[in-house]
């Protein structure tokens, strides 16, 4: 059973028998495969161990639970996914980027029963690869799926509008979307299938061919999917690479031929990236970064609303999410109440293994998280800030017990590194213009979270906070949802927009056929329609 954040306990199981057994996670065999050129091919080279969170008793010492191996790459092999995607793209002159639209919606339409047909064994490697609860493991899993439905019906609507000619000033033209060439997805491990999928399936729908990495944890819940991309599309339309970043990124960028990167992940890695690139302006990037997402208290605020949008907006998933609440500022004359209230209700959050009923704090993935968590808080406690939750940076293992500080300063490095952990600071303020100035001198902007219930005050530093981040959020927390909102964020945060229809527009380029109108074009283009013979110059409907 879970234990509460108040009172420390060991919570890992003695052994896997311990765990249920529609819960384990044997061995698991397949990890070792990859996809290049159409063909799921099986890796006889060097691997890495991928290793859980989740540590399991052996002989009475604890040790992280091994789940499997994935492959370690070269170069070679990295410059050989790529030439597939190249081959399939061909120029713009392939197969899949000459497609009709329809016909490409029909490829992703059989991918969706085939992605379904492996939901179980997907959730259950999210579960032990990074440790998200499986509530959350299956809500990433149908999410994804729904997605995927959604871009298809928004591909669906985009495409009907583009169905029309355009008469202008002399010229009949029509106006559609068109692909940009091979794209590189490289997806976080805090949403190791969705935030991939949130890239990997607009390109691939506009036309673009791709070759992804998957990150280095939350690698092989993507082996079950290999066999479903692989007869869902045509051969390197969709290729995958393994291993270490800097061994196998590079030469992808090196070569120029990556059209579009697409990567959720740091500012650093990101800017390496795209350095590598030999013609930067060729290159689209569509970013995901880091976050330091603030919530202010106002006076007049709803004491339990925040506390409790800001448990779940800071904590939620351990607050491993680029949209989790990292800051917040508190009106000192509410401070004490607010404070005390928000130690209550974290330290009544349930800690324990991610398959447990009502577990909302779980071990943490990545290697030495719980050591860099604790020098933040030790820190922050020789500048005057106190953990005020019983239990607080707590270590166990991989488990670091959500810590509450109060009062952080805003020069604390806490409050100044995204901490992407159970760490939360609170800072006191006495007047709305530090919290702006603190928002202004921030590398990041993505979002905020305002809570109060003064219409005018309230309306002061939405003006100001629209021109720093890119979502406010008035009494909620933090969050990228709905998919149809747009999501991006200014400074080092993003670069291009996501949403269900922006993504279909951030891997695509407009393109247009224009003639005169005169009697003789208007002849030429009648019969190309009708005829049907082009993909691009249509006024076919799609249903």
């Amino acid at each position: 059973m879970p234990t509460r954040v108040s009172a420390p306990a060991r919570v890992f199981p003695a052994s896997l028998e311990q765990v249920p057994p529609d819960m384990r996670l044997p061995y698991y065999k397949d990890g070792a495969r990859y996809l290049i050129d159409g063909r799921v091919r099986t890796w006889n080279g060097p691997c890495e161990e991928a290793v859980s969170p989740v540590c399991v008793g052996d002989g009475g010492s604890l040790h992280r639970h091994v789940l499997g191996r994935y492959p370690m790459m070269t170069a070679a092999e990295a410059r050989e996914a790529l030439a597939a995607a190249q081959r399939a793209y061909d120029n713009g002159c392939g197969t899949w980027p000459t497609m009709s639209v329809a016909d490409r919606i029909r490829h992703v339409e059989e991918f969706l029963p085939r992605v379904a047909a492996v939901r179980d064994e997907v959730v259950r490697l999210l579960m032990w690869e990074i440790g998200k609860t499986l509530p959350d493991a299956r809500k990433e899993f149908d999410r994804t799926v729904d997605y995927i439905r959604d871009t298809i019906q928004a591909l669906k609507e985009l495409d009907r509008t583009s169905s029309r000619f355009a008469v202008e000033q002399g010229f009949v033209a029509q106006i559609r979307r068109s692909p940009l060439g091979v794209v590189l997805c490289m997806g976080p491990y805090n949403y190791p299938l969705n935030e991939t999928f949130t890239t990997l399936i607009p390109a691939l729908i506009m036309g673009n061919t791709v070759v992804f990495k998957p990150p280095k944890h939350g690698v092989l819940l993507h082996a079950p999917l290999l066999q479903a991309f692989a007869d869902s599309f045509p051969p390197g339309v969709v290729n995958t690479v393994y291993g270490a970043g800097r061994v196998v990124a590079g030469p992808l960028m090196e070569g120029g031929g990556v059209q579009v990167l697409a990567f959720i992940g740091s500012a650093q890695v990101a800017a390496l990236l795209k350095h590598q690139h030999p013609q930067p302006n060729r290159l689209r990037c569509v970013l995901g970064l880091e976050a330091k997402n603030p919530a202010v208290i106002l006076p007049d605020a709803d004491l339990d609303l925040a506390v409790k949008e800001c448990t779940l907006g800071a904590l939620s998933f351990n607050g491993q999410r680029c949209t989790a609440i990292k800051i917040v500022f508190v009106h000192r004359s509410v401070a004490p109440e607010f404070c005390r209230r928000l130690a209550d209700a974290v330290g009544a959050l349930s800690v324990g293994m991610p398959w447990e009923e009502g577990v909302q704090i779980t071990p943490l993935p990545e290697d030495d998280k719980p050591q860099w968590l604790k020098k933040l808080v030790d820190d922050a406690a020789a500048g005057g800030a106190r953990v005020l939750n019983a239990g607080g940076g707590t270590i166990d293992q991989t488990l670091y017990y959500p810590a509450v500080l109060y009062p952080a300063q805003p020069e604390m490095e806490v409050c100044q590194v995204e901490q992407f952990g159970p760490v939360l600071p609170v800072v006191p303020y006495d007047d709305e213009q530090q919290v702006v100035d603190w928002a202004v001198k921030s590398p990041v902007g993505q979002q905020a979270s305002l809570f109060g219930g003064d219409a005018r005050r309230l309306s002061q530093l939405i003006d100001t906070l629209v021109n720093q981040v890119c979502r406010v959020n008035i009494n909620s927390q933090c969050q990228r949802g709905p998919d149809v909102f747009p999501f991006t964020g200014r400074k080092d945060s993003a670069e291009g927009t996501l949403s269900v229809s922006d993504a279909l527009r951030v891997f695509s380029i407009r393109s247009l056929v224009a003639a005169k109108a005169n009697e003789v074009n208007e002849a030429i283009v009648s019969e190309i329609v009708r005829g049907r013979h082009s993909n691009f110059l249509t006024t076919d409907f799609i249903f």
